[in-house]
């Protein structure tokens, strides 16, 4: 009789510690008692137009990419029963974080000084460099000749200005702007105008065309859009390492940086690195 109390209590104690868990919305209580961080839906933010990374699928609304994948199974590490997928773009994607709108970036977003000051990160989870791209009916075969010219780079991303940075430090250009549209899309320098360009695809475009004489990106990207038209000069702009952004010391920050690490460690990261390679 006495066990059977004991396991009465125990059986009380437990459906008692569920029902507070279903009150206050607890995360981390599960049935069988395992922590868990995440409860519901994960919202990330991912890019839809970038190959290989985040990619939409419009005839069948799925997004496929290594971000994905990554996503995934980070949602799966921390618990989570169901992921929203929420396409941002270059421009909007730290509003996007900031108000919100998403639990965290997993979009390409390279780990910055800026940034940190904005945001957490987790480890690096890809290590890329930043190149410019050419025609080759340019005859441009380095960087020197692209004085006077017109430097096209993404919206939003890192790679403006470290182009600017870079091409200061090389003695290329004065760094300081002559002149600069008023929504700051078109900026000129004493040596070469930079273009701040909305799409992978639409940079792509302006470079065919003629409108800009180099495209900058980070090299997987510019994979997409190498020919046998086009070079990559012998110029990198800078390293960029893609992390996980999350709030800065938001409760998710330490979770996904400790749930990275682990995905890094046990090679899960380089089998699906090496998947969409």
């Amino acid at each position: 009789m006495g066990k059977a109390r004991g396991e009465g209590r125990g059986a009380a104690l437990l459906v008692a510690l569920l029902l507070m868990c279903a009150l206050l919305g607890l995360t981390g209580c599960t049935a069988n008692g395992k922590e868990a961080t995440g409860s519901g839906t994960l919202r990330v933010g991912v890019r839809s137009d970038v190959v290989g990374f985040g990619y939409l699928n419009e005839e069948t609304g799925k997004h496929y990419g290594l971000e994905i994948d990554i996503a995934e199974e980070l949602a799966k590490r921390l618990g989570y029963a169901d992921i929203e997928y929420v396409d941002v773009l270059p421009e909007n994607r730290k509003e996007m974080l900031q108000d919100g709108k998403v639990d965290c970036l997993i979009a390409c977003y390279s780990v910055s000084e800026t940034r940190l000051a904005n945001f957490d990160f987790s480890p690096a989870y890809y290590n890329d460099l930043s190149i410019v791209m050419v025609e080759d009916s340019s005859l441009v075969g380095g960087i020197e000749q692209l004085k006077g010219m017109t430097f096209g780079a993404m919206a939003g991303s890192n790679t403006a200005p470290q182009l600017v940075i870079k091409l200061t430090e090389l003695g290329f250009t004065s760094g300081e702007p002559l002149a600069q549209t008023e929504d700051k899309s078109e900026t000129r320098f004493d040596t070469f105008r930079l273009v701040q360009i909305e799409s992978y695809q639409e940079l792509s475009r302006r470079l065919e065309e003629g409108s800009i004489d180099a495209a900058c990106m980070d090299g997987s990207i510019a994979e997409m859009y190498l020919s046998a038209d086009r070079s990559i000069l012998d110029f990198s702009i800078d390293s960029q390492e893609y992390g996980v952004a999350t709030q800065k010391d938001s409760a998710l920050s330490k979770p996904i940086a400790d749930a990275m690490q682990s995905m890094l460690d046990d090679g899960t990261i380089a089998t699906l690195t090496d998947k969409w390679d």
